[in-house]
């Protein structure tokens, strides 16, 4: 193990826990050459399993033989870092979920062609900008069999460190990339779209005609406005969820796995 022990927040090495933000992080530039910060035993050996590679490891002193023992194994030879609780959480400005921090290298982005050749179920996330939703929707898609996702520009990156966390890693496990035509270009590649928005012509979300779509995409829109009205226009079909005692929509994280769950592929049927 390279333990490191830092008594210094300006230790050489911990800014990339510290001082640098999302932004620089995801480095827009050049994506490939950019970092994310994975938190938890748990979320980091996700990543870990699906090939990510680590840089560094930020970590409290009694999880260096505790919980981050096997994680911190499987890393190699990367610098782990170590201070006290306070220290660190001096460093990164809140507390680390389970005393652990892993920075690691981001991947080149797929193609939208590559994520939908063989999908038959994808979730489009449109201007969704909230980290814990960004977070709850890829557990969603996860669990409950999206085959891919694709997020607008204007979407929240996936690998901000708290939706990397609220996901409990699913942003890793489920194929994801950026969306770079209209989403009515997704009927080039064989999908018939869903919006999901409240509209006078919404149909319900249990409509037979949905499920019977062999190759589907799923439109979600942002926390407040929901989707443009050029976004349900071009769609194929606009759905709604059925509401009761007079609540009018869902939070876009819960309207998520509803709608996943079902519209999922029925492999029996």
């Amino acid at each position: 193990m390279n333990i490191v022990e830092i008594s210094s927040l300006n230790h050489p090495g911990v800014e990339i826990f510290s001082t640098l933000t999302e932004a620089q992080l995801r480095n827009r530039l050049e994506p490939d050459k950019g970092i994310f910060i994975a938190e938890s035993p748990k979320v980091i050996d996700v990543a870990l399993n699906a090939g990510y590679e680590p840089l560094a490891i930020l970590c409290e002193n009694r999880h260096i033989t505790g919980d981050a023992f096997q994680i911190i194994d499987k890393c190699g030879n990367i610098p782990v870092y170590t201070g006290s609780r306070e220290l660190l959480a001096n460093l990164t400005g809140y507390i680390l979920t389970r005393g652990v921090l892993c920075a690691m290298k981001r991947r080149k982005f797929p193609s939208v062609e590559s994520i939908c050749s063989n999908a038959e179920r994808i979730a489009i996330i449109d201007g969704v900008t909230d980290t814990t939703n960004i977070g709850a929707i890829f557990r969603s898609a996860a669990a409950l069999g999206i085959d891919g996702v694709l997020l607008t520009p204007t979407s929240c990156d996936p690998l901000n460190r708290r939706a990397v966390r609220v996901s409990m890693g699913s942003v890793f496990l489920v194929p994801w990339t950026w969306l770079d035509r209209p989403v009515c270009g997704l009927k080039d590649l064989g999908f018939r779209t869903v919006a999901l928005a409240l509209t006078n012509e919404s149909v319900s979300i249990d409509d037979p005609a949905l499920n019977k779509e062999r190759k589907l995409a799923l439109i979600l829109g942002t926390e407040g406005d929901g989707l443009a009205n050029e976004v349900i226009t071009d769609a194929d079909y606009t759905a709604k969820i059925p509401m009761s005692h007079g609540v009018d929509s869902l939070n876009v994280a819960a309207a998520s796995a509803v709608a996943f769950w079902q519209l999922k592929k029925r492999t029996n049927e």
